[in-house]
């Protein structure tokens, strides 16, 4: 599960980035609010990635997700990829945890295949 939620991560620090250089044409907004909120969002995700499988990683993660589409009312075509990354955010959560049960389940059958077995007695 790390390795999906880390690459989706990621891939959101990068479009947080770009977004920034977006906003920053908004006449509305000063360079300085784009880059501290814009910073702040790229910083987050990239700190997600060390504490995805500690305990809230997972829910902070779905909040960045929340914050990415509400960040569409400054920049709208991030409705569209907040969305876009929710779905992967759901996806790697749940096939991530999909495959970390189908490794643990085969690590268990691999060890008890390589038991040694007891010795027979004459």
């Amino acid at each position: 599960m790390r390795v999906l939620c880390a690459s989706t991560l990621i891939g959101e620090f990068f479009v947080i980035g770009f977004a920034g250089l977006v906003a920053m044409k908004s006449d509305d907004l000063s360079m300085t609010t784009v880059w501290t909120v814009c910073g702040i969002g790229m910083l987050l995700s990239v700190l997600l990635c060390g504490v995805i499988t500690r305990p809230g990683g997972i829910q902070l993660g779905w909040a960045l997700q929340v914050l990415l589409v509400l960040s569409g009312f400054f920049v709208p075509m991030m409705f569209i990829l907040g969305v876009i990354f929710g779905a992967l955010w759901w996806a790697s959560v749940h096939y991530g945890r999909r495959i970390d049960e189908a490794k643990a389940r085969w690590a268990a059958q691999a060890g008890a295949q390589e038991s040694p077995q007891a010795p027979a007695q004459g």
